[in-house]
Protein backbone atom coordinates (compact mmCIF):
# COMPACT_ATOMS: atom_id res chain seq x y z
CA UNK A 1 0.00 0.00 0.00
CA UNK A 2 2.81 2.43 0.94
CA UNK A 3 4.59 1.77 -2.38
CA UNK A 4 1.36 2.56 -4.28
CA UNK A 5 0.91 5.79 -2.31
CA UNK A 6 4.49 6.85 -3.06
CA UNK A 7 3.98 6.07 -6.75
CA UNK A 8 0.85 8.24 -7.02
CA UNK A 9 2.51 11.02 -4.98
CA UNK A 10 5.45 11.03 -7.40
CA UNK A 11 3.07 11.08 -10.37
CA UNK A 12 1.31 14.13 -8.90
CA UNK A 13 4.66 15.89 -8.51
CA UNK A 14 5.68 15.08 -12.07
CA UNK A 15 2.37 16.28 -13.47
CA UNK A 16 2.69 19.58 -11.58
CA UNK A 17 6.24 20.09 -12.84
CA UNK A 18 5.09 19.64 -16.45
CA UNK A 19 3.55 23.13 -16.26
CA UNK A 20 7.03 24.60 -15.72
CA UNK A 21 9.17 24.70 -18.86
CA UNK A 22 12.79 23.76 -18.33
CA UNK A 23 15.91 22.11 -19.76
CA UNK A 24 15.33 18.54 -20.96
CA UNK A 25 16.65 15.93 -18.50
CA UNK A 26 18.80 12.91 -19.29
CA UNK A 27 17.13 9.72 -18.02
CA UNK A 28 20.20 8.84 -15.90
CA UNK A 29 22.29 11.99 -15.30
CA UNK A 30 19.58 14.60 -14.92
CA UNK A 31 19.86 18.06 -16.50
CA UNK A 32 23.63 18.56 -16.56
CA UNK A 33 25.36 15.39 -17.83
CA UNK A 34 27.91 17.50 -19.70
CA UNK A 35 29.40 19.21 -16.63
CA UNK A 36 33.02 18.18 -16.15
CA UNK A 37 33.89 20.85 -13.58
CA UNK A 38 31.83 22.54 -10.88
CA UNK A 39 33.10 25.89 -12.18
CA UNK A 40 30.63 25.52 -15.08
CA UNK A 41 27.65 25.05 -12.78
CA UNK A 42 26.81 28.69 -11.99
CA UNK A 43 27.09 29.88 -15.60
CA UNK A 44 24.81 27.11 -16.82
CA UNK A 45 22.26 27.95 -14.12
CA UNK A 46 22.42 31.65 -15.05
CA UNK A 47 21.79 30.76 -18.70
CA UNK A 48 18.78 28.71 -17.67
CA UNK A 49 17.57 31.51 -15.40
CA UNK A 50 17.66 33.90 -18.36
CA UNK A 51 15.70 31.44 -20.48
CA UNK A 52 13.26 30.52 -17.67
CA UNK A 53 13.19 33.73 -15.57
CA UNK A 54 10.69 32.52 -12.96
CA UNK A 55 11.45 28.85 -12.31
CA UNK A 56 12.36 25.56 -13.97
CA UNK A 57 12.55 21.89 -12.95
CA UNK A 58 16.03 20.54 -12.40
CA UNK A 59 16.72 16.84 -12.20
CA UNK A 60 19.52 15.31 -10.14
CA UNK A 61 19.99 11.87 -11.56
CA UNK A 62 16.94 10.24 -13.08
CA UNK A 63 14.64 10.36 -10.07
CA UNK A 64 15.12 13.46 -7.88
CA UNK A 65 13.69 16.78 -9.04
CA UNK A 66 13.69 20.29 -7.54
CA UNK A 67 11.88 23.34 -8.80
CA UNK A 68 14.63 25.96 -9.12
CA UNK A 69 13.32 29.47 -8.39
CA UNK A 70 14.96 32.47 -10.11
CA UNK A 71 12.53 35.31 -9.46
CA UNK A 72 11.60 37.35 -6.35
CA UNK A 73 7.84 36.87 -6.91
CA UNK A 74 8.25 33.11 -6.66
CA UNK A 75 10.72 33.43 -3.77
CA UNK A 76 8.22 35.61 -1.88
CA UNK A 77 5.55 32.91 -2.14
CA UNK A 78 7.90 30.20 -0.85
CA UNK A 79 9.47 32.19 1.98
CA UNK A 80 6.00 33.35 3.00
CA UNK A 81 4.59 29.83 3.02
CA UNK A 82 7.57 28.20 4.71
CA UNK A 83 8.37 24.53 4.65
CA UNK A 84 10.84 22.00 5.97
CA UNK A 85 14.51 22.95 5.74
CA UNK A 86 16.47 20.06 4.26
CA UNK A 87 19.57 20.52 6.40
CA UNK A 88 18.18 22.06 9.61
CA UNK A 89 15.63 21.40 12.36
CA UNK A 90 11.90 21.38 11.53
CA UNK A 91 8.60 21.77 13.33
CA UNK A 92 8.03 22.68 17.00
CA UNK A 93 11.64 21.96 17.97
CA UNK A 94 12.92 24.49 15.41
CA UNK A 95 10.48 27.18 16.64
CA UNK A 96 11.45 26.46 20.26
CA UNK A 97 15.17 26.79 19.52
CA UNK A 98 14.66 29.93 17.40
CA UNK A 99 12.79 31.68 20.22
CA UNK A 100 15.44 30.51 22.65
CA UNK A 101 18.36 31.88 20.64
CA UNK A 102 16.94 35.20 19.42
CA UNK A 103 18.12 37.11 22.56
CA UNK A 104 21.72 36.07 21.77
CA UNK A 105 21.62 38.60 18.91
CA UNK A 106 20.30 41.55 20.89
CA UNK A 107 22.29 44.69 20.11
CA UNK A 108 23.51 44.87 23.72
CA UNK A 109 25.15 41.48 23.14
CA UNK A 110 26.58 42.53 19.76
CA UNK A 111 28.14 45.77 21.05
CA UNK A 112 31.16 44.27 22.88
CA UNK A 113 31.76 41.93 19.94
CA UNK A 114 33.11 44.89 17.93
CA UNK A 115 36.39 44.93 19.90
CA UNK A 116 36.69 41.12 19.77
CA UNK A 117 36.20 41.01 15.99
CA UNK A 118 38.68 43.87 15.58
CA UNK A 119 41.26 42.00 17.68
CA UNK A 120 40.89 38.88 15.53
CA UNK A 121 41.17 40.96 12.36
CA UNK A 122 44.34 42.67 13.63
CA UNK A 123 45.99 39.28 14.22
CA UNK A 124 45.31 38.49 10.54
CA UNK A 125 46.66 41.87 9.42
CA UNK A 126 49.90 41.28 11.35
CA UNK A 127 50.29 37.93 9.61
CA UNK A 128 49.71 39.55 6.22
CA UNK A 129 52.25 42.27 6.92
CA UNK A 130 54.93 39.68 7.70
CA UNK A 131 54.06 37.57 4.66
CA UNK A 132 54.25 40.42 2.16
CA UNK A 133 57.48 41.66 3.77
CA UNK A 134 58.98 38.23 3.07
CA UNK A 135 57.77 38.14 -0.54
CA UNK A 136 56.01 41.30 -1.83
CA UNK A 137 55.65 39.86 -5.35
CA UNK A 138 53.56 36.88 -4.21
CA UNK A 139 49.78 37.11 -3.91
CA UNK A 140 47.99 35.77 -0.83
CA UNK A 141 45.11 33.29 -0.87
CA UNK A 142 42.38 35.06 1.07
CA UNK A 143 39.90 32.35 2.02
CA UNK A 144 42.30 30.33 4.14
CA UNK A 145 43.39 33.34 6.22
CA UNK A 146 39.93 34.84 6.55
CA UNK A 147 38.35 31.51 7.49
CA UNK A 148 40.74 31.23 10.44
CA UNK A 149 40.02 34.85 11.40
CA UNK A 150 36.23 34.40 11.35
CA UNK A 151 36.56 31.14 13.31
CA UNK A 152 38.68 32.99 15.88
CA UNK A 153 36.00 35.72 16.07
CA UNK A 154 33.02 33.42 16.48
CA UNK A 155 34.84 31.41 19.15
CA UNK A 156 35.52 34.59 21.16
CA UNK A 157 32.10 36.17 20.63
CA UNK A 158 29.55 33.37 20.78
CA UNK A 159 31.45 30.82 22.86
CA UNK A 160 33.78 32.91 25.06
CA UNK A 161 36.54 30.58 23.89
CA UNK A 162 39.98 32.06 23.28
CA UNK A 163 41.86 30.04 20.71
CA UNK A 164 45.15 30.74 18.98
CA UNK A 165 43.93 29.23 15.73
CA UNK A 166 45.32 32.02 13.55
CA UNK A 167 48.89 31.79 14.81
CA UNK A 168 49.30 28.26 16.11
CA UNK A 169 46.95 26.63 13.59
CA UNK A 170 45.57 24.42 16.35
CA UNK A 171 42.18 24.24 14.62
CA UNK A 172 43.39 23.54 11.09
CA UNK A 173 41.73 20.15 11.27
CA UNK A 174 38.36 21.79 11.97
CA UNK A 175 38.62 24.27 9.08
CA UNK A 176 39.64 21.42 6.75
CA UNK A 177 36.75 19.26 8.00
CA UNK A 178 34.22 22.06 7.36
CA UNK A 179 35.67 22.60 3.87
CA UNK A 180 35.33 18.88 3.13
CA UNK A 181 31.76 18.80 4.46
CA UNK A 182 30.57 21.71 2.30
CA UNK A 183 32.12 20.16 -0.80
CA UNK A 184 30.91 16.62 -0.14
CA UNK A 185 27.37 17.65 0.84
CA UNK A 186 26.99 19.62 -2.39
CA UNK A 187 28.49 16.80 -4.43
CA UNK A 188 26.11 14.32 -2.82
CA UNK A 189 23.01 16.41 -3.54
CA UNK A 190 23.93 17.17 -7.16
CA UNK A 191 24.82 13.56 -7.92
CA UNK A 192 21.30 12.50 -6.94
CA UNK A 193 22.62 9.93 -4.44
CA UNK A 194 21.48 11.65 -1.26
CA UNK A 195 18.41 9.51 -0.69
CA UNK A 196 20.10 6.43 0.76
CA UNK A 197 22.43 7.00 3.73
CA UNK A 198 23.38 3.33 3.76
CA UNK A 199 24.55 3.29 0.14
CA UNK A 200 26.28 6.65 0.49
CA UNK A 201 28.34 5.54 3.49
CA UNK A 202 29.61 2.61 1.43
CA UNK A 203 31.27 4.99 -1.04
CA UNK A 204 34.67 6.66 -0.64
CA UNK A 205 32.90 10.06 -0.48
CA UNK A 206 30.57 8.75 2.20
CA UNK A 207 33.44 7.47 4.32
CA UNK A 208 35.26 10.80 3.89
CA UNK A 209 32.07 12.65 4.89
CA UNK A 210 31.70 10.54 8.04
CA UNK A 211 35.31 11.21 9.03
CA UNK A 212 34.90 14.98 8.47
CA UNK A 213 31.75 14.93 10.64
CA UNK A 214 33.65 13.20 13.43
CA UNK A 215 36.43 15.81 13.31
CA UNK A 216 33.95 18.71 13.33
CA UNK A 217 32.07 17.16 16.25
CA UNK A 218 35.36 16.68 18.11
CA UNK A 219 35.92 20.43 18.15
CA UNK A 220 32.38 21.43 19.14
CA UNK A 221 32.27 18.80 21.89
CA UNK A 222 35.52 20.20 23.31
CA UNK A 223 34.07 23.73 23.39
CA UNK A 224 30.87 22.53 25.09
CA UNK A 225 32.71 20.42 27.69
CA UNK A 226 35.07 23.24 28.64
CA UNK A 227 32.14 25.61 29.22
CA UNK A 228 30.21 22.98 31.19
CA UNK A 229 33.20 22.56 33.49
CA UNK A 230 33.41 26.31 34.07
CA UNK A 231 29.70 26.39 34.97
CA UNK A 232 30.35 23.89 37.76
CA UNK A 233 32.32 26.67 39.43
CA UNK A 234 29.71 28.52 41.53
CA UNK A 235 31.42 31.88 41.13
CA UNK A 236 31.51 31.51 37.33
CA UNK A 237 27.86 30.39 37.24
CA UNK A 238 26.82 33.37 39.39
CA UNK A 239 28.73 35.72 37.06
CA UNK A 240 26.88 34.34 34.01
CA UNK A 241 23.47 34.50 35.72
CA UNK A 242 24.04 38.17 36.57
CA UNK A 243 24.56 39.12 32.92
CA UNK A 244 21.76 41.23 31.50
CA UNK A 245 22.05 39.35 28.22
CA UNK A 246 23.59 35.90 27.83
CA UNK A 247 25.76 34.93 24.87
CA UNK A 248 24.95 32.07 22.50
CA UNK A 249 26.49 29.21 24.48
CA UNK A 250 25.31 30.62 27.83
CA UNK A 251 21.73 30.50 26.56
CA UNK A 252 22.04 26.93 25.31
CA UNK A 253 23.58 25.62 28.52
CA UNK A 254 21.24 27.49 30.88
CA UNK A 255 18.04 26.85 28.89
CA UNK A 256 15.23 24.90 30.54
CA UNK A 257 11.81 23.95 29.22
CA UNK A 258 8.54 24.26 31.20
CA UNK A 259 9.44 21.02 33.02
CA UNK A 260 12.88 22.30 34.01
CA UNK A 261 14.65 20.04 31.51
CA UNK A 262 17.63 21.42 29.56
CA UNK A 263 18.61 20.69 25.97
CA UNK A 264 19.74 17.15 25.27
CA UNK A 265 23.42 16.62 24.44
CA UNK A 266 22.38 15.85 20.85
CA UNK A 267 20.36 19.07 20.48
CA UNK A 268 23.08 21.10 22.15
CA UNK A 269 25.76 19.79 19.83
CA UNK A 270 23.54 20.28 16.78
CA UNK A 271 23.01 23.96 17.61
CA UNK A 272 26.70 24.53 18.31
CA UNK A 273 27.70 22.68 15.11
CA UNK A 274 25.30 24.78 13.05
CA UNK A 275 26.29 28.12 14.49
CA UNK A 276 30.02 27.35 14.49
CA UNK A 277 29.78 26.47 10.79
CA UNK A 278 27.46 29.29 9.74
CA UNK A 279 29.19 31.82 11.95
CA UNK A 280 32.59 31.37 10.34
CA UNK A 281 32.43 29.68 6.92
CA UNK A 282 29.67 31.80 5.37
CA UNK A 283 31.15 35.04 6.73
CA UNK A 284 34.60 34.01 5.46
CA UNK A 285 33.07 33.58 2.01
CA UNK A 286 31.38 36.99 2.21
CA UNK A 287 34.57 38.80 3.28
CA UNK A 288 36.78 36.97 0.75
CA UNK A 289 34.54 37.85 -2.20
CA UNK A 290 34.16 41.39 -0.84
CA UNK A 291 37.94 41.86 -0.95
CA UNK A 292 38.00 40.45 -4.48
CA UNK A 293 35.31 42.98 -5.46
CA UNK A 294 37.33 45.81 -3.88
CA UNK A 295 40.47 44.69 -5.72
CA UNK A 296 38.53 44.80 -8.99
CA UNK A 297 37.08 48.25 -8.21
CA UNK A 298 39.90 50.60 -7.09
CA UNK A 299 37.68 53.70 -7.19
CA UNK A 300 35.16 52.12 -4.82
CA UNK A 301 37.98 50.78 -2.65
CA UNK A 302 39.42 54.28 -2.23
CA UNK A 303 36.03 55.80 -1.49
CA UNK A 304 35.47 53.23 1.29
CA UNK A 305 38.93 53.96 2.66
CA UNK A 306 38.23 57.68 2.79
CA UNK A 307 34.88 57.10 4.48
CA UNK A 308 36.38 55.13 7.35
CA UNK A 309 39.17 57.72 7.77
CA UNK A 310 36.54 60.47 8.05
CA UNK A 311 34.57 58.45 10.61
CA UNK A 312 37.54 57.59 12.82
CA UNK A 313 39.39 60.91 12.45
CA UNK A 314 42.36 60.49 14.83
CA UNK A 315 41.12 57.26 16.44
CA UNK A 316 42.48 53.81 15.56
CA UNK A 317 39.82 51.63 17.17
CA UNK A 318 36.38 51.04 15.64
CA UNK A 319 33.46 51.54 18.01
CA UNK A 320 29.83 50.38 17.90
CA UNK A 321 28.48 53.78 16.86
CA UNK A 322 30.89 53.88 13.89
CA UNK A 323 29.15 50.94 12.19
CA UNK A 324 25.94 52.86 11.44
CA UNK A 325 27.97 55.67 9.84
CA UNK A 326 29.60 53.38 7.26
CA UNK A 327 27.10 54.27 4.55
CA UNK A 328 29.20 53.69 1.43
CA UNK A 329 30.98 50.68 2.92
CA UNK A 330 27.55 49.12 3.59
CA UNK A 331 26.47 49.76 0.00
CA UNK A 332 29.65 48.07 -1.30
CA UNK A 333 29.16 45.11 1.05
CA UNK A 334 25.59 44.64 -0.17
CA UNK A 335 26.63 44.87 -3.82
CA UNK A 336 29.30 42.23 -3.22
CA UNK A 337 26.71 40.04 -1.45
CA UNK A 338 24.45 40.48 -4.48
CA UNK A 339 27.12 39.30 -6.93
CA UNK A 340 28.63 36.69 -4.62
CA UNK A 341 26.05 35.54 -2.05
CA UNK A 342 27.86 33.36 0.54
CA UNK A 343 24.97 30.88 0.47
CA UNK A 344 24.12 30.59 -3.26
CA UNK A 345 20.84 28.75 -2.67
CA UNK A 346 18.47 27.40 -0.03
CA UNK A 347 16.12 24.44 -0.22
CA UNK A 348 12.65 23.72 1.13
CA UNK A 349 10.29 20.78 1.13
CA UNK A 350 6.80 22.28 0.97
CA UNK A 351 4.67 21.36 3.98
CA UNK A 352 1.52 22.45 2.11
CA UNK A 353 0.47 22.84 -1.54
CA UNK A 354 1.46 26.20 -3.00
CA UNK A 355 -0.01 28.34 -5.79
CA UNK A 356 2.17 31.02 -7.40
CA UNK A 357 0.97 34.42 -8.65
CA UNK A 358 0.68 33.11 -12.25
CA UNK A 359 -1.63 30.23 -11.23
CA UNK A 360 0.92 27.42 -11.44
CA UNK A 361 0.92 25.09 -8.45
CA UNK A 362 3.00 22.53 -6.59
CA UNK A 363 1.62 19.78 -4.32
CA UNK A 364 2.63 19.14 -0.73
CA UNK A 365 6.12 17.63 -0.22
CA UNK A 366 7.47 19.17 -3.42
CA UNK A 367 11.18 20.01 -3.35
CA UNK A 368 12.03 23.63 -4.09
CA UNK A 369 15.43 25.34 -4.33
CA UNK A 370 15.60 29.13 -4.27
CA UNK A 371 18.64 30.12 -6.32
CA UNK A 372 19.80 33.26 -4.52
CA UNK A 373 22.67 33.59 -6.98
CA UNK A 374 20.31 33.55 -9.98
CA UNK A 375 17.79 35.95 -8.39
CA UNK A 376 20.63 38.39 -7.65
CA UNK A 377 21.70 38.33 -11.30
CA UNK A 378 18.28 38.04 -12.96
CA UNK A 379 18.30 40.61 -15.83
CA UNK A 380 14.51 41.07 -15.55
CA UNK A 381 15.06 42.28 -11.97
CA UNK A 382 18.46 44.01 -12.08
CA UNK A 383 19.75 46.38 -14.78
CA UNK A 384 23.23 45.33 -15.99
CA UNK A 385 23.37 42.62 -13.32
CA UNK A 386 27.02 41.68 -13.94
CA UNK A 387 28.30 45.21 -13.20
CA UNK A 388 29.45 46.14 -9.69
CA UNK A 389 27.38 49.20 -8.77
CA UNK A 390 27.00 50.06 -5.06
CA UNK A 391 24.47 52.82 -5.83
CA UNK A 392 21.87 50.08 -6.32
CA UNK A 393 21.71 50.10 -2.52
CA UNK A 394 21.18 53.78 -1.96
CA UNK A 395 18.08 54.46 0.17
CA UNK A 396 16.16 55.70 -2.86
CA UNK A 397 17.02 52.76 -5.13
CA UNK A 398 16.43 50.20 -2.37
CA UNK A 399 12.96 51.56 -1.63
CA UNK A 400 11.87 50.97 -5.24
CA UNK A 401 13.09 47.39 -5.40
CA UNK A 402 11.14 44.18 -4.86
CA UNK A 403 11.66 43.14 -1.19
CA UNK A 404 12.78 39.66 -2.28
CA UNK A 405 15.17 40.78 -5.04
CA UNK A 406 18.08 40.90 -2.57
CA UNK A 407 18.10 37.95 -0.17
CA UNK A 408 21.70 37.05 0.84
CA UNK A 409 20.41 35.99 4.27
CA UNK A 410 17.26 34.32 2.89
CA UNK A 411 13.89 35.67 4.08
CA UNK A 412 10.78 34.76 6.04
CA UNK A 413 10.73 32.94 9.37
CA UNK A 414 13.83 30.90 8.49
CA UNK A 415 16.05 33.83 7.58
CA UNK A 416 19.60 33.95 8.95
CA UNK A 417 19.42 34.68 12.69
CA UNK A 418 23.02 35.92 12.68
CA UNK A 419 22.77 38.37 9.77
CA UNK A 420 23.44 41.47 11.89
CA UNK A 421 26.51 39.81 13.41
CA UNK A 422 27.72 38.93 9.89
CA UNK A 423 27.18 42.46 8.54
CA UNK A 424 29.01 43.94 11.54
CA UNK A 425 31.94 41.57 11.05
CA UNK A 426 32.17 42.41 7.34
CA UNK A 427 32.17 46.15 8.09
CA UNK A 428 34.85 45.87 10.78
CA UNK A 429 37.08 43.57 8.73
CA UNK A 430 36.84 45.66 5.55
CA UNK A 431 37.43 48.95 7.38
CA UNK A 432 40.56 47.69 9.16
CA UNK A 433 41.94 45.99 6.05
CA UNK A 434 41.52 49.13 3.93
CA UNK A 435 43.18 51.28 6.59
CA UNK A 436 46.28 49.05 6.44
CA UNK A 437 46.48 47.77 2.88
CA UNK A 438 45.74 48.58 -0.73
CA UNK A 439 44.27 45.54 -2.50
CA UNK A 440 45.02 44.44 -6.08
CA UNK A 441 43.83 41.47 -8.16
CA UNK A 442 46.17 38.69 -9.27
CA UNK A 443 45.51 38.29 -13.03
CA UNK A 444 47.52 35.07 -13.10
CA UNK A 445 45.23 33.45 -10.50
CA UNK A 446 41.62 34.45 -11.20
CA UNK A 447 38.91 32.91 -8.98
CA UNK A 448 36.32 30.49 -10.35
CA UNK A 449 33.15 30.55 -8.20
CA UNK A 450 31.73 27.13 -7.32
CA UNK A 451 28.36 26.65 -5.58
CA UNK A 452 28.96 24.36 -2.65
CA UNK A 453 26.84 24.89 0.46
CA UNK A 454 28.93 28.07 0.68
CA UNK A 455 30.14 30.02 -2.37
CA UNK A 456 33.85 29.33 -2.78
CA UNK A 457 36.43 29.52 -5.53
CA UNK A 458 37.74 26.36 -7.14
CA UNK A 459 41.18 27.97 -7.38
CA UNK A 460 41.11 30.09 -4.22
CA UNK A 461 40.89 33.90 -4.07
CA UNK A 462 44.38 35.32 -4.66
CA UNK A 463 45.08 39.02 -4.12
CA UNK A 464 48.10 41.29 -3.86
CA UNK A 465 48.41 43.52 -0.80
CA UNK A 466 50.42 46.73 -0.53
CA UNK A 467 51.09 48.08 2.96
CA UNK A 468 49.92 51.66 3.43
CA UNK A 469 52.15 54.04 5.35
Amino acid sequence: MKVIQLYYKKQAHLKALESFPGPPPHWLYGNIPQITSHREELNIMLNWAEKYPYAYPRWFGGFLCFLIVNHPDYAKAIFGRGGKGLLILNGPKWHQHRRLLTPAFHYDILKPYVAKIADSTKVMLDKWEKLIAQNPTKSLEMFEHISLMTLDSIMKCAFSYKSNCQTERELNYYVKAVSDLTYLAFKRITSGSFRSDLLYLCTSSGRRFKEACMLAHLHTEKVIEERKKSLQNERELEKIQQKRHLDFLDILLCAKDENGVGLSDEDLRAEVDTFMFEGHDTTASGISWLLYSMAQQPEHQERCREEIKDILEDREDIQWDDLSKMTYITMCIKESLRLYPPVPGVSRQMSKPITFFDGRTLPKDSMVAISIHSIHRNPTVWKDPEIFDPTRFSAENSSRRHPHAFIPFAAGSRNCIGQQFAMNEMKIALALILLHFEIFPDPANPPFPVPQLVLKSETGIHLFLKKLK
